[in-house]
């Protein structure tokens, strides 16, 4: 009988010994599978944000592999840290260099970006485009400012490391050398740069932690569209806000949290309001009023610029059938993006839904603004062909601030020229200000466009710009923007006002 209950018990110890191994695995396995899943996470989003792996915290059971991995990659051949086609450092020969190069508490860090180099590649194809790159890197080597450390990271980005902490005035500097148009087989090839920059501090002690900061600094030129960005404090805040805003547009969409208004405009000749602009805003549910000015160009980057654009013309097409059914006849003006315009089958989606409300063609203007126009002109113009052989109008927004020439205009299937507030600013006090803005009204007036002067809030402003022959005025001082509800209540007062 003790034999049996000896036996009986072994048993069960070696039942719970063989429970505890199993389990033991499992746990294994599962933190295993939680590492690799954090591991493909951080690759995905290292290949949307083009930054280095940064893996912030291992499981004690797989430190040894990971440590491991590490030794490995230090101890790659010299090779592995090239570039190819440059002869420059890679992202992996950066890294290395800036693991002897620690602690590093003092200089600044340059990231640049060759802005839509992709175009150059869809325009010349991929041989003109590296040898683009190429001479791109031998004017790095040549600038009168040397970086005492020069890597490409990705295709079109390039990082430069100074022993000093370069002022404002020799970062543009730089983005003006590397500006200056290169020469490709008797082909001159202009390029614009974008730079995000960190200045050296003691805190900066990690080289992951720098390199994040950097590509911080030129998202952020990216997303502002500014020439040059540094990082700043604030930037790790005004990320987890971005990156906030991005993750709730998909929802903020579907649940309407975003909303048109409808300015309008008043014809000169008649005082009527015949039409409108369509603008776009968004109320959070978390974080309030959202500017477009904020939201948009977060949109753009993420990609997911043609939904919003998607939901605005399905918005503003559904309200001007409900606008005709009342007897509220106005042409809408809405406003496209360059991804929108490089969709084949925008025309085809403008006509169908056209159709789905009964509207007339002419009943939607599409304004697209010149630096949109100006990142692919013969796609655009291609694009804006067949949208202009569908009855809708077209209209240039914002004339003036970009950087297209003149002698594009002519080319341009366009009915309307808005020009920009920005001419307005010194209007009352600068001679040479109006004598350019009666030039700009009477170059678009005599190609035959009809003219839109925006951002008008004086009645001296308004009446200066009727007797410059304007068309068109839209601002403060003849309405605000306002919601559908506003407008037909104000309808009345609006179509008759002189």
């Amino acid at each position: 009988m003790i034999r049996m209950e000896f036996i009986a018990i072994a048993l069960l110890i070696i039942l719970i010994g063989v429970l505890y191994i199993l389990l033991a695995k499992y746990h294994s396995q599962r933190l295993q599978q939680r590492f690799l899943a954090q591991l493909c996470c951080q690759l995905d989003q290292q290949k949307i944000e083009r930054r280095p792996l940064n893996i912030s915290a291992v499981p004690q059971e797989f430190a040894p592999l990971y440590d491991s991995l590490n030794e490995m990659l230090t101890a790659l051949p010299a090779g592995m840290g090239k570039d190819k086609l440059t002869g420059l450092s890679n992202r992996v020969g950066l890294k290395r260099t800036l693991a002897t190069m620690m602690p590093l508490t003092r200089g600044t860090m340059v990231l640049v970006d060759i802005y839509r180099f992709r175009y150059v590649n869809d325009l010349f194809g991929f041989v003109f485009g590296d040898i683009l790159l190429k001479q791109f890197a031998e004017r790095l080597y040549s600038l009168s400012l040397n970086p005492r450390f020069i890597a490409r990271l990705n295709g079109d980005e390039f990082f430069l490391y100074y022993d000093q902490n370069l002022t404002e005035e020799q970062l543009l500097h730089l983005r003006g050398r590397l500006q200056v148009p290169f020469r490709i087989n008797d082909t001159p090839v202009s390029v614009r740069v974008q730079i995000g920059c960190l200045q050296l501090q003691s805190h900066h002690a990690d080289a992951s932690q720098m390199l994040r900061r950097l590509d911080l600094a030129l998202k952020k030129a990216r997303i502002t569209r500014s020439a040059i960005a540094c990082y700043s404090e604030n930037d790790d805040i005004r990320q987890l806000r971005e990156l906030k805003i991005i993750d709730s547009l998909p929802k903020g969409l579907q649940q309407n949290h975003l909303y048109m208004v409808y300015q309008p405009k008043q014809n000169i000749q008649t005082g009527l309001c015949t039409q409108v602009e369509a603008l776009i805003r968004w109320q959070h549910e978390e974080l309030g009023t959202i500017s477009p000015g904020e939201f948009i160009p977060l949109a753009e980057y993420a990609g997911m610029i043609d939904l919003v654009s998607q939901w605005a013309l399905e918005q503003v097409l559904a309200q001007q059938a409900k606008w005709r059914t009342a007897g509220i006849n106005l042409c809408v003006a809405v406003n496209l993006s360059t991804r929108d315009l490089d969709s084949e089958t925008l025309p085809q989606e403008i006509a169908s839904r056209l159709a789905y409300y009964h509207l007339p063609p002419e009943s939607l203007m599409i304004e697209i603004t010149e630096s949109t126009l100006m990142a692919d002109l013969n796609k655009a113009v291609e694009t804006l062909d067949k949208i202009r052989a569908l009855g809708v109008s077209l209209a240039i927004d914002d004339f003036g601030t970009g950087h297209s020439s003149l002698a594009y205009l002519k080319h341009l299937p366009v009915n309307e020229v808005k020009i920009d507030k920005a001419f307005l600013q010194d209007l009352e006090r600068d001679k040479a200000s109006e004598y350019i803005l009666e030039a700009s009204i009477n170059i678009a007036k005599k190609l035959g466009y009809q003219v839109t002067v925006e951002g008008i809030e004086t009645l001296e402003i308004r009446d200066r710009l009727v007797a410059m022959g304007v068309d068109t005025l839209q601002g403060l001082y003849y309405a605000k923007p306002m919601s559908a509800a506003e407008l037909e209540m104000n309808w009345a007062q609006l179509h008759y006002a002189t």
